[in-house]
C-alpha cells in the first residue's frame, strides 16, 4: 500500500506582492479573503495539474498524479480529503456531478451522483399543517432535509471505469490524517463560528462535540482536529467499497441519524440500497468556435450557462471587452436564461423538458429581446421548440452555497471537472460516522404548484432535486481546452459563465479571470461584488434600469486552461484553494 510522503510545496499564492511558501501537511494554511482583495498567480505545468479548494487535499491529489494515477484516481483521493478538511462543503454524505474527458477514446461523458428524495416522499413534503410551505431554514436543520447521498457511489463508479490505482490506496492518506489529526483552517474556523447559535451547527450532540470544544466554544484556526470515526468509516470503505455505505452498518446508522426529534426524516435502508449513479450524455452549447459542455438535468447548470453564452454569441463581446456595455448585455442574457430555468428545468427522468432550450434559432430570438440601452426588468420564460403542452408555474427556489469544485488534468490527457456538495454550509447539521449529511431536499420547490399549475421542481419520490452546479469542460476542434466550475448555490451559473467569457473572449489569464469582480443576475436584482472596482458601474447600471445590490459574492472557482502544450491553472482568491502541477 502506497503511503503519501509529506513534503513542503511552493504554491503560487500572491498576497500584497509576497510569495508564500508553506508546509501543507501540518501547517496552518493561508487564509483566503472573502472578496477578490487577495490576489493569486496562475500556475503553469506541462504534464499534469490539479486545482481544488484546500492545500492539503490538493497535495494528496498531486501525489496521486505523480504516481501515474489518472484524473479519476486523483478525484477520488481529493474528494475524501475535502470531506475531512473542508467538511462544511462536501463529502460522502452529499452528492456530486462529474464531467469526464476520456482521452483514449476521445469521448466526453458525465456522471450524475445527485442525491435523491426518499421513495415515500410526496409533492406536499415541505407543506406545513397550515397548508403553507415551511420556511427554508426551518426545513434545513434535521433529518427531513437529507436526500439519499450519491457522492461515494459516484466515486466508486468513475474509479472502476477510469482509475488505474488501487481503491484502498487512494483513501489511505485521508484515513491516516483523520486518525492523526489535521489543523483546522482559518476558513473552517470562521464558518464554524458563523454557524453557531441561530445557524444551529450546535443543534445535535455529535456535530456539537466535533466542531466545538468542551466549553461549547467554536474550534479555532490551528486546532488539531482528529476524526477517528471517519477513519473507521474509511477503513470499512477501503475493504468493502461503497457497499459498506449503502447496505452495511453505515447505512443503518444513516437511517437512524435522520430520525431527529425535530424535523425528522423518512429515509430508509431500501432508499440507500437502491441508489444508482447515472451516466448521461453531456449537455453542450456552441459558443463562437467552442463547445461548452457540462451536466444536464437534474442540473440546470449546463443548460443555463449554455443559454447565456449562446444568447451572447449574437453580440460582439470580444471587441467590447470588459466594461459597462458588455456587463449590461451579460446581465440581460442571464435574466432570460434564469427565466427559462425556473419554468422548465428539473430532473428529466420525471419531467418532460423542451428539447429546444439550446436551439440557436430560439436563443437568437431571445437575444433580440435585449435592449443595449435599458434593462428589461424581470424576464419572462420563452417558448422553445417542444411538443409538451402541460401548464407549469415558475419555481423561485434558490440553492444556498455549500459546495466545492475540483479541476484535474492527468498526464494521459484525461480531464475531470467535478462539483460536489452537501448543499448549504454544514448541510443538515446531522452527523454520523464522522461525516455530515446533506440537506439537499431543500433544493426542491417547497410549494408543489401555484395557481393550479405544477412546478417542475416539486418533490417526488426517488426524484433528484434541481441543481445549479455547472462542472464544465470546453472543447475546441474536438479537444478539451478548459475545465472550470465553482460553488456558490444558484449563483454558480453566473460565476462559471462570466469566467468563461473572460477567458475565451477577452483572453484573460485564468487567474486574472478568477480574480475579476463578479456581476450576477438571477432574473431579479443585479448583484455586484463588494470592495471591487465593479462598484463603479453601480450608478450607470441603475441608470439603465437595474436594481443593484452590492454583496460579498464568495465563489470558489477552479480552472485549468489547456493551451499551446501548457496547462495553466487558477484557484479562486476568495477561498483557500491552490493549484499544483508538474
Amino acid at each position: 500500500m502506497r503511503i503519501f510522503a509529506r513534503k513542503t510545496i511552493l504554491v503560487a499564492f500572491c498576497s500584497l506582492s509576497m510569495m508564500t511558501s508553506f508546509t501543507v501537511a501540518q501547517e496552518t494554511v493561508q487564509p483566503e479573503a472573502t472578496t477578490a482583495l487577495t490576489q493569486k498567480q496562475s500556475v503553469k505545468a506541462k504534464k499534469f495539474m490539479i486545482s481544488a479548494a484546500n492545500p492539503i487535499a490538493v497535495q494528496i491529489g498531486y501525489e496521486v498524479l505523480e504516481w501515474g494515477g489518472t484524473a479519476a484516481d486523483a478525484a477520488v483521493a481529493v474528494q475524501f480529503a475535502l470531506n475531512l478538511v473542508e467538511p462544511q462543503s462536501s463529502g460522502i454524505g452529499g452528492g456530486a456531478f462529474l464531467v469526464y474527458w476520456d482521452a483514449k477514446n476521445r469521448k466526453l461523458t458525465t456522471f450524475d451522483g445527485r442525491e435523491k428524495a426518499p421513495s415515500a416522499a410526496t409533492p406536499d413534503y415541505w407543506m406545513g399543517d397550515d397548508n403553507k410551505p415551511i420556511s427554508w431554514f426551518k426545513a434545513v436543520v434535521g433529518g427531513r432535509s437529507v436526500g439519499v447521498p450519491g457522492t461515494l457511489k459516484l466515486m466508486e463508479t468513475v474509479h472502476r471505469k477510469y482509475g488505474n490505482q488501487k481503491w484502498g490506496d487512494l483513501l489511505e492518506p485521508t484515513r491516516k490524517l483523520a486518525d492523526g489529526g489535521f489543523q483546522v483552517s482559518p476558513r473552517l474556523a470562521a464558518l464554524i463560528d458563523k454557524s453557531k447559535g441561530k445557524r444551529q451547527l450546535d443543534a445535535f450532540a455529535k456535530t456539537r462535540a466535533y466542531f466545538f470544544d468542551k466549553e461549547g466554544a467554536p474550534l479555532k484556526a490551528g486546532y488539531l482536529l482528529r476524526n477517528p470515526e471517519f477513519a473507521k468509516t474509511i477503513s470499512l470503505i477501503q475493504k468493502e467499497g461503497a457497499t459498506a455505505f449503502y447496505e452495511g452498518t453505515i447505512a443503518a446508522d444513516i437511517v437512524e441519524a435522520v430520525k431527529t426529534e425535530v424535523n425528522g426524516g423518512i429515509l430508509t435502508l431500501a432508499d440507500l440500497k437502491n441508489y444508482t449513479v447515472v451516466e448521461r450524455a453531456p449537455a453542450c452549447a456552441p459558443y463562437r468556435q467552442y463547445e461548452v459542455c457540462g451536466m444536464g438535468p437534474p442540473s440546470s447548470g449546463a443548460l443555463t450557462v449554455g443559454q447565456i453564452l449562446n444568447i451572447l454569441s449574437n453580440f460582439d463581446l470580444p471587441n467590447m471587452g470588459p466594461g459597462l456595455e458588455s456587463a449590461h448585455l451579460y446581465l440581460e442574457a442571464a435574466r432570460l436564461a434564469y427565466a427559462d430555468r425556473g419554468l422548465y428545468m428539473a430532473d428529466s427522468d420525471f419531467v418532460k423538458m423542451p428539447e429546444g432550450l439550446l436551439d440557436t434559432t430560439y436563443l437568437k430570438s431571445r437575444a433580440a429581446l435585449i435592449d443595449p440601452l435599458k434593462s428589461m426588468g424581470k424576464a419572462e420564460a420563452g417558448t422553445p421548440p417542444w411538443k409538451e403542452t402541460a401548464l407549469r408555474s415558475p419555481d423561485t427556489q434558490l440553492e444556498r452555497p455549500g459546495t466545492s469544485h475540483i479541476s484535474i488534468v492527468d498526464e494521459y490527457g484525461n480531464v475531470v471537472s467535478l462539483t460536489t456538495t452537501i448543499e448549504t454550509g454544514f448541510g443538515s447539521r446531522v452527523m454520523t460516522n464522522g461525516f455530515l449529511l446533506n440537506n439537499e431536499l431543500t433544493d426542491f420547490s417547497r410549494t408543489p404548484e401555484k395557481d393550479g399549475k405544477v412546478i417542475a421542481n416539486r418533490v417526488e419520490g426517488d426524484k433528484r432535486p434541481r441543481s445549479s452546479m455547472a462542472p464544465t469542460i470546453v472543447l475546441k476542434d474536438g479537444q478539451p481546452v478548459l475545465a472550470i466550475g465553482s460553488p456558490g448555490g444558484s449563483r454558480i451559473i453566473n460565476y462559471v459563465a462570466h469566467s468563461i467569457i473572460r477567458i475565451l473572449d477577452w483572453n484573460m489569464d485564468p487567474q486574472e479571470a478568477l480574480n475579476y469582480p463578479h456581476i450576477v443576475n438571477r432574473n431579479g436584482t443585479t448583484d455586484i461584488e463588494e470592495n471591487t472596482h465593479a462598484q463603479k458601474m453601480v450608478p450607470e447600471l441603475e441608470a439603465k434600469g437595474h436594481k443593484v445590490a452590492v454583496k460579498d459574492l464568495n465563489s470558489g472557482l477552479h480552472a485549468i486552461l489547456m493551451q499551446d502544450g501548457l496547462l495553466v491553472g487558477a484557484a479562486d482568491p476568495r477561498r483557500e484553494g491552490v493549484v499544483m502541477g508538474d
